[in-house]
């Protein structure tokens, strides 16, 4: 009698295991810019080569497309060409017997209805139509297209204040970058092919926290021009603008409605995440270079207020960069109860440090994002006997960063993961009482890439508490600009991708007014694309430049090598103070960190086709 074995992995599989997990690196590190014609035909592929071979619409239909892809690639294509390939995909889609050929005929027909005219340039020109300079990954990824690869070299050299320089070259916000940035940059880091990305929020947190950023003085200012510029909106948009624009000789002056500079800066981030004194950094920076402010300034035609007409006939051109600080409704029964704040309400609040009283209170918190997440260990912070997440999705759907959803679990937050609001309960008094949830079920993936939740069929579920925190998204204050007959957008301001308010000569807007809620360092690239913009609009093309040395390669072999996470300070110390949780790299951990960089500016595709010639 023949015994059974348990299987295990032969060293054909465990190779072949290997290969998808060096394919998906070299996926997850593909930079922007690259032909998406042969991207499909790569991926193609891969699927072919993943078929059993039994059917024919995988096994001929999945080759006959690499095929006629092939022809687009090579110049043999015509426009017929074209819709031949849509029919076969869709054909094969249709009849495949299996998942691999049909998802890999939607991937086509997805990819083909998406850039369609990448094909069409194809056929009649005769190559891509994507262009040729290609920026480097971190470079392309970083909204304000900040010198990465130069400031990690630096970092890795010591040389931190000249790391500061070359970041506020495009970016003035150094400090408040290397604290909160969400650091899209990581994402196509091409150190993913070997290993992961460099840590490069690390690596600027260690610029900073070695060198006070309002010890590197600002760049020298250009020739005065006589020009006068309003900016509406002292937060991280308007600021960037200001500065930019007064380095390149012009007069700028900013009007803050609030009674500090910082905007969501100072009023959506808490302490334990980024200082007050941090931001004082980078503010005092900025101010040196003479912008002008005036603070609790409203924009309107109420009392006290600021006409947008004066401002108009006063300046030669105006930006509005006012942010998103209204709160929004859930929409729900109860809602109007004593005890239901916003999120903007309350990190407000405490901004302006007015700590609101959460001692032995239960608080629920309804969002996702990581303003919840903000409020959620704030409330822990505050003395709150228990905190809760709402959230009508699951944990993985949300759009907190990871180690911000983990953070406020780690600090001792109940996560109430697919509870969508249904109803707030409150007494005769009409304080709130209780959160009352309606449980979902995770359903079809939309058109996002996420799963959408559907009422599942159980009962709700009763949530005691005594406050809750709606923290669902912000909303645009955006009545006065109407009124002055500025076109207003579901709510945002209306202006084309220059920055440009259509039908206003002269007036620019840009940042979270334009966009909705964004990220901090998005804020800062429209500021810094404004004033490129109303710098050429006012007849100049001022250049702001750095005169620091960027470090030689090293040439040393670049090995697998684990990333430098930055530690923390332990849950049970720091949920009932508001210090910095975060520490910074030892110098060892910094210069091994910098060392992974491959150094994209001097090597590889984007070498060759871009290199340092960076773009407003």
């Amino acid at each position: 009698m023949s015994r059974l074995q348990i299987s295990t992995p032969d060293k054909v599989q465990r190779t072949v295991e290997n290969l998808y997990k060096d394919l998906e690196r070299h996926i997850v590190a593909s930079p922007p810019g690259l032909c998406p014609v042969e991207l499909q035909l790569a991926f193609l592929k891969v699927c072919h080569a993943q078929t059993c071979g039994k059917c024919v619409p995988c096994r001929v239909g999945l080759l006959q497309l690499q095929k006629l892809l092939s022809d687009v690639l090579e110049g043999r294509a015509t426009l017929a060409t074209l819709t031949l390939i849509e029919k076969t995909a869709k054909n094969i889609y249709d009849s495949a017997d299996c998942a691999i050929g049909a998802e890999a005929a939607r991937m086509l027909l997805t990819g083909f209805e998406g850039f369609r005219d990448d094909y069409v340039h194809h056929v009649e020109e005769g190559f891509c139509s994507v262009h040729a300079d290609h920026s480097i990954p971190c470079v392309g990824l970083c909204p304000a297209h900040v010198d990465i690869p130069g400031y990690v070299a630096l970092v890795g050299e010591g040389r931190f204040a000249d790391a500061i320089r070359l970041i506020r070259k495009d970016n003035p916000f150094p400090t408040a970058c290397a604290l909160i940035c969400e650091h899209p940059c990581e994402a196509r880091c091409r150190r993913n092919m070997i290993d992961t990305s460099v840590n490069i929020r690390g690596l600027k947190k260690v610029a900073v926290d070695n060198v006070s950023a309002d010890k590197v003085p600002a760049e020298s200012k250009a020739e005065p021009t006589g020009k006068k510029i309003a900016v509406i909106g002292g937060g991280p948009s308007g600021l960037s603008a200001a500065y930019f624009l007064q380095l390149m000789g012009h007069s700028v002056t900013v009007y803050e409605e609030k009674k500090k500079l910082g905007g969501m800066l100072r009023y959506g981030i808490p302490s334990y995440r980024f200082p007050r004194e941090r931001l004082q950094e980078d503010l005092d920076v900025i101010l040196s270079t003479g912008v002008e402010v005036k603070l609790n300034t409203r924009i309107g035609n109420g009392p006290g207020e600021v006409a947008f007409a004066e401002l108009q006939k006063e300046y030669d051109a105006v930006y509005i960069a006012i942010g998103a600080h209204t709160d929004k409704k859930i929409g729900i029964e109860g809602e109007d109860s004593k005890g239901v704040i916003s999120a903007v309400e309350m990190l407000k609040s405490i901004g302006d440090d007015v700590m609101p009283d959460f001692k032995g209170k239960k608080v629920i918190v309804v969002g996702g994002g990581n303003v919840a997440m903000d409020c959620a260990r704030s409330a822990i912070r505050l003395g709150a006997e228990s905190v809760g997440i709402a959230y009508r999705r699951r944990k993985d759907d949300m759009t907190a960063l990871p180690d911000e959803i983990d953070g406020a679990i780690a600090e001792g937050a109940q996560l109430y993961e697919l509870k969508a609001p249904h109803h707030i309960e409150a007494d005769k008094d009409g304080n709130v009482v209780a959160f009352w949830a309606e449980p979902q079920i995770i359903g079809p993936i939309d058109g996002w890439g996420r799963a959408r939740p559907m009422k599942a069929d159980v009962d709700l579920l009763r949530i005691p508490c005594d406050i809750i925190v709606v923290a669902i998204g912000q909303g645009i204050a955006s009545k006065a600009f109407e009124d002055a007959g500025i076109e207003i957008h579901r709510g945002a301001i209306g202006a084309i991708d220059s920055g440009e308010v259509k039908n206003h000569e002269g007036v620019f807007a840009g940042g979270d007014c334009v966009t909705g809620p964004a990220t901090v360092i998005k804020a800062i690239a429209a500021g810094k694309v404004a004033a490129a913009n109303i710098d050429e609009y006012l007849g100049f093309n001022h250049i702001i430049s750095c005169d620091v040395e960027i470090p030689a390669p090293d040439l040393s072999d670049k090995e697998p090598c684990g990333r430098v996470q930055l530690t923390e300070v332990e849950a049970a110390k720091r949920r009932d103070n508001f210090n910095p949780i975060e520490n910074t790299m030892t110098t060892q951990e910094a210069c091994q960190e910098a060392g992974r960089c491959l150094r994209c500016d001097c090597y590889g595709f984007s070498a060759v086709k871009g290199g340092r010639n960076f773009r407003w």
